[in-house]
């Protein structure tokens, strides 16, 4: 039996690749070190020549034979640019002709043209907090160094110019868009900046999500302002047929404009926090935490009647030692129970959010930490659009109301409180 020999066996030596593959490895291995979606980058843009060649040949036939029947001919080429990484990066478009002389759009080019994600990636850095002077270095997707030194599209001056135009169309399709039908709460409050006020309206529909309405801009929270916010979601939609809910934090001119546009069968529900708030600061600080124990105990009675009588002997007790704010008491006391008139009582996490003005409060302080770097305010408009957009970014992560599977107490109670108006009109008709 042959034996075989010990030792190291015989490996066959590998033979070097030929040079232009050796070229080919270590252009690949380059790019490699950056990154493997540089990788992918540069074989896209490969791909991406292979498909609008493909494109010039469908419509132009192949390249060197004479066709009689062609629709359309090659026009050469010109400089153009793509979106790549959050940046614009160069590209030579090819031209195609029709024989009648009219340019030929590629069907590839157009799809990537109007997929441009630059705009939506400036607004979704700057409402995190980078600035436009830092856009570049705010680690944009790498796409490799030679795409890197040829593109462009990262000064603070384009990406400005991408921000205040996507964010002005988004204004204007939340300033025309339908109000979405079913909305049964509308809470209604105001942000100031700079010494504008933003006036915003949050909806709920009957399934307990959460739509935003509108917003208007005002040097002050006026008549005006409101009414002319309030009569624009009734243009755009907003019905009270079946009931409606408006949780507001007492304006004045707020009530008026609601009363005025849905007349009595939209209920106002006062914020108790600003009520509270208004009541406790005609009063020393050392008073004022046993006032808000006092208030607190008659809002979460759940018999209205006897909420309303224990809120009328506490605005009296204060008449003497401190009458601002027995009468601020006073001011708007049926309103701060409305809820609790319509059937929720204080177990119920509904009537806790229906209480107070906070879920469109929280959505403002989004706003307010969205547009931290802005240092000069040159219009309405302009903080109009800060504000669309931050509402509309915190939008995306909004739930369903808290407490929303009690809605369909609040539906019956608004639907009671409908058919109540309606009877008392048909009885003023007849007497009249």
């Amino acid at each position: 039996m042959r034996k075989v020999p010990k030792g190291r066996p015989q490996v066959a030596e590998a033979q070097e690749p030929a040079g232009q593959l050796t070229l080919a490895m270590s252009e690949v291995a380059g790019v490699i070190r950056e990154g493997l979606l540089a990788l992918s980058v540069t074989a896209g843009m490969a791909v991406l020549q292979e498909m609008l060649s493909e494109d010039v040949a469908r419509l132009c036939g192949a390249p060197g034979r004479h066709d009689v029947g062609r629709a359309a001919y090659r026009h050469g080429a010109e400089p153009s640019s793509l979106p790549l990484g959050g940046r614009r990066v160069p590209v030579a478009k090819p031209r195609v002709r029709s024989v009648e002389g009219r340019e030929v759009a590629l069907p590839t080019w157009r799809a990537l043209a109007e997929s441009d994600a630059l705009s939506e990636l400036a607004v979704a850095r700057m409402l995190a907090g980078v600035s436009t002077r830092r856009y570049a270095g705010s680690g944009l997707e790498p796409v490799g160094h030679e795409v890197e030194q040829v593109a462009r599209g990262t000064s603070k001056s384009a990406v400005s110019r991408r921000f205040v135009a996507l964010t002005r169309q988004r204004l204007h399709e939340l300033l025309d868009r339908p109000v979405p039908a079913g909305i049964r709460v509308v809470f209604v409050d105001a942000l100031e900046i700079k010494g504008r006020a933003i006036v915003g309206a949050l909806g709920v529909d009957e399934g307990g999500s959460k739509h935003l309405l509108g917003l208007a801009e005002g040097a002050t929270e006026n008549a005006t302002l409101v009414t002319g916010l309030i009569a624009d979601l009734v243009e755009r939609g907003l019905q009270a047929d079946d009931g409606l809910l408006f949780v507001i934090d007492g304006a004045k001119a707020l009530r008026a404009a609601i009363r005025r546009c849905f007349g009595e069968r939209a209920l106002i529900q006062r914020c108790q926090v600003h009520k509270a708030r208004n009541v406790t600061e005609h009063l020393p600080e050392s008073e004022r935490p046993f006032l808000r124990r006092k208030l607190e105990a008659a809002w979460r009675q759940p018999d209205a009647e006897a909420a309303e009588r224990a809120l009328t002997a506490l605005a009296r007790a204060l008449e003497r030692s401190h009458p601002g704010a027995a009468k601020s008491l006073r001011e708007g006391l049926p309103e701060t129970l409305t809820v609790t008139r319509l059937g929720l009582t204080s177990h119920d996490a509904l009537w806790r959010t229906l209480r107070s003005t906070n879920p469109v409060e929280q959505s403002f302080s989004v706003c307010r930490v969205e547009a931290r770097n802005v240092k000069r305010w040159s219009s309405g408009e302009q903080a109009l659009r800060w504000v669309a957009a931050g509402l509309e970014q915190a939008s995306r992560g909004w739930r369903k109301l808290r407490g929303h599977r009690s809605m369909p107490i609040l539906l019956a109670g608004l639907k009671r409180h409908v058919m109540s108006t309606d009877q008392e009109v048909s009885a003023d008709r007849l007497a009249a």
